[in-house]
């Protein structure tokens, strides 16, 4: 079964960054289409960033222009660098393969952006 670990998360004030890392095993990452998503207290997980196996990116309007992802082949690791972060940034965060994720998730990462 797909293994993600996520970490990177923290506590940070609005404007600040964080770079978040997801160590993918158990799947051919370098073939794999992935994604970042999060879920906020009370809301459904939603997909914030993606990236196909040729590198091709695409993001959620409420992110564009502010995160990055990126992705290393050779260390089976999927990256989101967050800039400009603001409180309703705050969620926890994960990944996996895009846009269908199957099967189950990581722990995730908490990310909280507050004053």
């Amino acid at each position: 079964q797909v293994q993600f670990v996520e970490s990177g998360g923290g506590l940070m004030q609005p404007g600040g960054s964080l770079r978040l890392s997801c160590v993918v095993s158990r799947i051919i990452f370098s073939v794999a289409n992935m994604g970042w998503y999060r879920q906020a207290p009370g809301k459904q997980r939603e997909l914030v960033a993606g990236i196909t196996s040729e590198g091709i990116v695409k993001y959620a309007d409420s992110v564009k222009g502010r995160f990055t992802i990126s992705r290393d082949n050779a260390k089976n690791t999927l990256y989101l660098q967050m800039n400009s972060l603001k409180p309703e940034d705050t969620a926890v965060y994960y990944c996996h393969t895009a846009p269908s994720p199957r099967g189950s998730w990581g722990q995730g990462t908490q990310v909280t952006v507050s004053s």
